[in-house]
């Protein structure tokens, strides 16, 4: 089996939702989180990752559910690989017209009904024939998610959009969270130069020690790796709107096009050029040949 992979991009007016359909028999996904959920399908083989520490296995039937700002990785279970199908919505988008939002205590569930909500409200969208039709099987396939798999945990103050981006579930003491968003702000400031160790430590008042240790423990990532995630992130939205890999590399700070290239297949799963591609072309997304 050859590897593939295909993003596609679903916008309803009010939220945007990335989805990717993928075959892989030897890549592996380094260890990353997304500012979205991840909910996904296999529909043939069986995945696994680290998440929570422990190694998770998915295979055929069974429900993924990834919560933001987890770390992760993912790689095949067996030699034959496997081909899944995942979905990226935003916690607004998830959670639209509900008053609270829910959290997934288990990563792995089996589900039938549910994985056939998903995987169909998936094929729909990535067909793109009926809009319609797809969006009403995608809330379908959400409400079943998070009345099925949820546990009740009350939205603190209004969208995520409105408020900043969680530092991670790891930091319980508020000067700690204060440091670390302090050190995150300092980060996303300008992707494109990066502060020193000494200069971030020194901003929070701490040794550079201490400050790699609160920052790891909040987020799960130290500052430069969680800093490489964060311009891959930047660097899709740019894909998405049209600028070349090229142009990308150098906005989002990266050191030249190889140096994008290779963090975001890591990240992704495609190559720049092939994300822009299928995200360029919401009806008719191209299918991809990422390597082998």
């Amino acid at each position: 089996m050859g590897e593939t992979a295909r993003w596609t991009r679903f916008d309803d007016g009010c939220h945007s939702l990335d989805l990717l359909t993928a075959s892989y028999r030897r890549h592996a996904f380094t260890r990353h989180s997304h500012v979205t959920y991840a909910i996904g399908v296999v529909t043939r083989g069986e995945e696994q990752f680290h998440y929570r520490g422990a190694l998770r296995r998915a295979g055929v039937g069974s429900l993924a559910i990834l919560e933001p700002d987890e770390p992760h990785d993912g790689m095949a279970a067996r030699p034959e690989g496997w081909t899944y199908r995942v979905l990226y919505p935003t916690e607004e988008l998830l959670f639209d017209g509900r008053s609270g939002r829910a959290a997934f205590r288990e990563p792995i569930v089996e589900d039938p009904r549910t994985v056939y909500l998903v995987r169909s409200a998936h094929e729909e969208l990535t067909a793109g024939a009926d809009p319609l039709a797809a969006h009403s099987k995608l809330v379908w396939a959400f409400a079943a998610v998070i009345e099925r798999h949820g546990t009740a945990h009350p939205r603190p103050g209004g969208p995520r959009a409105a408020r900043p981006r969680p530092v991670g579930p790891r930091a319980a003491d508020p000067a700690a969270v204060r440091k670390v968003a302090e050190i995150r702000d300092r980060l996303l400031a300008d992707l494109r130069c990066a502060p020193s160790l000494r200069e971030l430590a020194a901003g929070v008042e701490l040794s550079p020690y201490h400050m790699l240790r609160v920052f790891r423990d909040a987020t799960g990532f130290p500052p430069h790796a969680w800093l490489v995630l964060e311009r891959v992130c930047h660097a899709r939205h740019l894909l998405a709107a049209g600028r070349t890999p090229v142009e990308v590399a150098g906005a989002a700070g990266f050191a030249d096009q190889a140096h994008l290239t290779r963090w975001f297949k890591r990240v992704t799963g495609v190559t720049p050029a092939a994300f822009r591609n299928s995200v360029q072309d919401a009806t008719r997304p191209a299918r991809v040949q990422s390597g082998a």
